[in-house]
């Protein structure tokens, strides 16, 4: 029986996991060996607890990783790829909206020759702000880490033993988990799935969530931040060029024009801004390859429960 691993970054889900990992259980006991590993990523609510109970109820098939703050999602999945050992893992969230029964359709799919399978909605029962907010992610992926244009970056996926092996390589603090997947292979596959209204509870994504893995994938898997700086100061300096042969010739042929106050202090903001913004980009990757040589880590595990604990 082939041994497949799920992985769950837990975040306030001590009213769904439980759930969730039973479902799991009821459909895929009897095709596969499961490796479970659950990641509390320092949820303020009773997590822990639920999955110390879910480790002594299933204690051969489940590992529970307390972190000792919270990193993040893709910290926590990172996490979760270091200890699973399944030749095929599946990447799930724990709120209930994809249903365990749709995970034998992944692996189907991987079966035929893929790395990872991402998976699709007829229909997303997310709620407007989160399917906004996925829309510009996935929009971004498209321009900066030339994702193909029909390809969604779904957190419910599948990927091989060996293409997880290779995105925990990434020492990095930030992991942006798409990313890495997205520069180490080109064997993508797409499976539609159902997705479900979330049973309970509030979607996690908050606006300062989406705006940190945003700059994961600005900042740690793309350059283009730094081009798109560079035309900016290009067209600005053939502005100002331009702006300084009109002033020069309107000068010459109309000696009486007063040169106006107002002008030149919105001009000295203007570029100054840009100056800064500029220097603030720059700051950003110096920042973080100076963290990243400094070994900041991407997670600590506080505790952790398993057969592989030992």
């Amino acid at each position: 029986m082939r041994k497949l691993s799920i992985v769950i970054p837990v975040y306030n889900g001590e009213s769904s996991i439980h759930k969730l990992v039973d479902q799991l259980f009821e459909h895929l006991e009897s095709t596969y060996d499961l490796d479970i590993v659950l990641v509390n990523d320092f949820s303020p609510d009773n997590s822990w607890e639920v999955l110390k109970e879910l480790h002594n109820k299933y204690p051969q098939n489940i590992q529970a990783i307390n972190l000792s703050r919270n990193f993040g999602e893709h910290n926590a999945v990172m996490a979760g790829y270091f200890h699973a050992k399944g030749e095929i893992i599946v990447n799930i969230d724990d709120d209930l909206q994809n249903p365990p029964s749709e995970i034998h359709k992944l692996v189907s799919k991987i079966d035929q020759g893929h790395e990872v399978v991402y998976t699709s909605y007829k229909q997303k029962k997310h709620h407007y702000f989160r399917n906004l907010g996925s829309k510009f992610t996935n929009a971004m992926a498209t321009l900066m880490l030339k994702k193909p244009k029909d390809l969604y970056l779904s957190s419910f996926r599948a990927i091989t033993a060996q293409l997880k092996n290779e995105i925990i390589k990434y020492k990095g603090p930030y992991p942006y988990i798409d990313g890495l997947i997205l520069r180490n292979t080109a064997r993508i596959g797409v499976q539609e799935v159902i997705h479900h209204t979330r049973e309970s509870g509030e979607s996690n994504y908050t606006l300062v969530k989406l705006l940190r893995l945003w700059s994961y994938m600005f900042l740690n898997f793309s350059v283009y931040p730094l081009r798109v700086a560079s035309l900016f100061g290009t067209a600005f300096a053939l502005l100002g060029f331009t702006g300084a042969i009109f002033v020069i010739i309107e000068k010459i042929f109309y000696p009486e024009t007063q040169i106006g106050w107002s002008s030149l202090i919105i001009s000295i903001t203007l570029f100054s801004g840009i100056q800064l913004i500029i220097l603030g980009l720059l700051g950003e990757y110096i920042g973080r390859v100076f963290l990243t040589q400094n070994q900041i880590p991407q997670y600590t595990i506080y505790e952790k429960l398993g057969n592989h604990s030992d």
